[in-house]
């Protein structure tokens, strides 16, 4: 059975990402900090191995924003960008993009080919999982689509790994909801140098 998978890197404050997002800080200002367990020499550690295992292999479809995909904003004009991560992607899947303005879908090496959805979560679901399957769904970010993930009611479980950095501001993952939703339930606790990885089990 399919399980959608939403894990992202948090502060101790609660962002997912700092204020000031560009091209040079695409994380903000400071955000760069809460993926040291996975982007620094903590990466060959083994529990964050593990983590990092559940959240790339074997996913059927992404689904990121636009944000995450790039700076460009608006319309995209003549833009060639690709996305942050070079030309081999680590997601060897599908990922729908939601976005106001179309694109044709962008083809990178080692399976990852990004498709532009300009008519919303649901939809982008909807497409996500006619390719999956019976393979996983991975919401991967950031915080924009994650909420509409959330409040569509798509996830079934998120995984947080939680760092001692504090960033002041950014971007909240769970701003806008009211209290106790969604409900969730810890269902895992891991530890690793710097970093603590929450799973909840989403209950409603």
């Amino acid at each position: 059975m399919t399980r959608t998978n939403l894990s992202m890197s948090i502060s101790a404050d609660g962002y997912v990402a700092g204020p000031d997002q560009s091209e040079e800080h695409p994380l903000g200002v400071g955000g760069e900090a809460l993926h040291a367990w996975h982007l620094g020499p903590a990466k060959n550690h083994p529990v964050n191995q593990r983590v990092v295992a559940d959240m790339m292999d074997g996913m059927g479809a992404t689904i990121m924003g636009r944000n995450m995909f790039g700076p460009v904003r608006g319309d995209w004009g003549d833009s060639d960008w690709t996305g942050w991560w070079g030309d081999e992607p680590p997601y060897h899947c599908p990922v729908f993009v939601l976005t106001h303005h179309a694109h044709d879908p962008i083809e990178l090496a080692g399976g990852t080919t990004f498709h532009f959805v300009t008519d919303g979560i649901d939809a982008a679901y909807a497409q996500a999982k006619s390719v999956a399957g019976e393979r996983d769904i991975s919401i991967a970010g950031g915080a924009s689509c994650a909420r509409q993930a959330l409040a569509a009611g798509l996830v079934d479980e998120i995984d947080l790994q939680v760092s001692g950095v504090v960033l002041g501001s950014g971007e909240r993952l769970l701003d806008g909801f009211a209290a106790g939703t969604p409900a969730l339930e810890l269902v895992r606790v891991l530890e690793a140098p710097g970093v603590a990885h929450l799973r909840y089990r989403v209950i409603g």
